[in-house]
């Protein structure tokens, strides 16, 4: 383990500063730099460091999201359990709902709007199946419900979108800025390119590239300023082994403003809770096997959900960091996938014929449900976004900067980072979840985290207990040589700290000493109540998350926090 500092005190963080070397500075000309900044800017841009996918996304620096515009369509309120560390407004959320027009779930765009504000989040996505139904009437039938709840609740950010059949893969989901354009995009994009709208749903080269085609789409209809913004992310990645590690990067080259990332843990997490008192099945209803479809590669253990989260994201040294190495921005989230939710007393309305009418009919009062799998948004999932304001624009910038991180349980109130420069004490510096620090060759670096506890029960009715923190570190070497790579063999947890109980905040620091060389820092922690050895090997991983038990995975006793890594560039 590395050398680690606990104190009880803020820190004071590092700038980026000013002399960025000048292969890092894009506003110098190729023309005008050394035979060896050349080479080196080459690198980082052939890594997706520099040009214009990083742009698009965390690379262009701490500071790069774009403040609301006259175009937000803001709303008038400010969310009522948010978190300011005076630099960005840290705004919770959820990007997979589904409601009555999904012909698995039930529950009407108020119901699922309410729950969520009522479980303190400030943004919300609804996500219906993309199917030929949904397709032909859905989309303009839910927009309404939309439009009304989002007059109805104006401290709530209701986005519309669905959940999109990934041609030759999973599923994901997909949503776009509110305008009057929404429905119009989003009903054009499911009919053309929904795998089960177009019959691609099965492995091949052609339907790949329907998928990759897809995201080109959503990307262009931002660029006809159509829509102001949209993004991809995909769902359950891990669970039927279909998302294959160069289907992956291949959406994320699509274009890196759209396809941002991936459900770091997936949804259904009451899947878990034994029976007869829970379903007593899969936690996230992970508990299938390879099939054809699936990418041989994977190992059996990918099946399963690892402390709740998925199999990519859990694994250190695994796909996430694999992608991370290259050099690719690729982001995590966390989402309840609410259809039908354990405990609740409603059921479908009478005489419902959803394939006729795009829909159920209003939910009514029924039995006690101790078989379903899913939370309501906010009540047990959440995804916190640092955004430079409270709207709709705003929202979206800091999803596509990576300024995200993901937890479960209510593990902890509030989470910030910084990567940093030693000794630098000017207030707010460094680069931040998502951000890049660029320095020069040799400067000395220092990652400090700045957690505030949990102070309150949750939804369980438990103060849950911090007890772990580790920090997460690999080398960025670029482009990989085979496409379907999912291991990073220079990353490990790096440093480990405990946290003593009873404090409502704590701070810890690790230096990095000097760096030479391109690399990223992430962060997790637990309450540490399960635990065993990474995948790759205690060396890497000695105390991650345990695989899930099926039929016995309590989630409220295995609670994690994840947030996305920080680059460091030197030159």
């Amino acid at each position: 383990m590395g050398h680690h500092h606990q104190h009880d005190h803020t820190h004071d963080h590092t700038h980026t500063g000013a002399d960025v070397p000048a292969a890092l500075d894009t506003s110098v000309p190729d023309s005008e730099l050394s035979p060896a900044e050349a080479s080196r800017r080459g690198f980082l841009r052939g890594a997706g460091l520099l040009g214009a996918g990083a742009a698009a996304s965390v690379l262009a620096g701490g500071h790069a999201a774009h403040a609301a515009t006259a175009g937000d369509h803001s709303g008038s309120g400010t969310g009522g359990d948010q978190a300011d560390d005076g630099e960005f407004v840290w705004l919770a959320g959820d990007h997979h709902i589904h409601t009555q027009y999904s012909s698995d779930a039930m529950y009407r765009v108020i119901d699922q709007a309410q729950h969520a504000r009522a479980y303190r989040l400030d943004w919300m996505v609804i996500t219906d199946h993309g199917n030929a139904t949904h397709s032909r009437i859905g989309v303009e039938k839910v927009n309404p419900d939309i439009v009304a709840t989002r007059q109805e609740i104006k401290d709530l950010l209701i986005y519309q979108g669905l959940e999109w059949n990934i041609p030759a893969a999973e599923h994901g989901t997909v949503f776009v800025q509110p305008g009057p354009n929404e429905v119009a995009v989003l009903k054009q994009f499911e009919t053309d390119y929904d795998g089960s709208v177009t019959g691609t749903s099965n492995p091949s080269p052609e339907n790949e590239a329907l998928a990759v085609a897809g995201i080109r789409f959503l990307a262009e209809e931002v660029r006809n300023r159509r829509i102001g913004g949209a993004l991809f992310l995909a769902n359950h990645p891990a669970r039927r082994g279909v998302d294959s590690p160069h289907e992956i990067r291949a959406w994320r080259d699509a274009d890196p403003s759209v396809a941002v990332g991936m459900e770091g843990a997936p949804g259904h997490q009451a899947s878990g809770l034994p029976a007869p008192n829970g379903p007593g099945r899969g936690r996230g209803y992970y508990e299938g096997s390879p099939s054809a479809a699936s990418f041989p590669g994977y190992p059996l253990e990918s099946y399963r959900t690892w402390g709740g989260f998925d199999w990519m994201t859990a694994t250190v040294g695994g796909l996430w960091d694999s992608l991370l190495t290259e050099g690719k921005p690729w982001w995590i989230s966390a989402n309840s996938d609410s259809h039908i939710n354990y405990l609740t007393t409603s059921m479908r309305g009478p005489d419902s014929d959803w394939n006729a009418d795009g829909k159920y009919n209003d939910p009514v009062y029924g039995p006690l449900i101790t078989t379903a799998g899913d939370f309501w948004p906010g009540q047990y999932s959440r995804t916190h976004v640092g955004a430079q304001a409270f709207g709709y624009r705003a929202v979206m910038d800091a999803i596509r900067a990576g300024r995200v991180w993901v937890d479960h349980g209510g593990l902890i109130r509030g989470l910030e980072m910084r990567a940093s420069r030693l000794n630098d004490q000017r207030p707010g510096a460094g680069a931040t979840l998502g951000g890049t620090l660029k320095i020069k060759s040799g400067t000395s670096v220092v990652v400090t985290l700045d957690i505030d506890l949990a102070t309150t029960p949750n939804w369980a009715q438990f103060v849950p207990q911090l007890a772990r923190v580790d920090l997460i570190v690999g080398d960025v070497t670029g482009p990989v040589d085979d496409a379907d790579s999912f291991t990073a063999p220079s990353t490990r947890v790096a440093a480990s700290f405990e946290v003593q109980p009873g404090r409502k905040r704590v701070s810890f620091s690790y230096p990095l000493g000097r760096v030479d060389r391109p690399m990223y820092v992430r962060v997790r922690g637990t309450d540490g109540k399960r635990g065993a050895p990474g995948l790759m090997g205690a060396a890497v991983d000695p105390y991650g998350p345990a695989m899930d038990v099926m039929g016995d995975a309590d989630p409220w006793l295995d609670l994690w926090f994840y947030g996305n890594p920080i680059w460091i560039l030197p030159s």
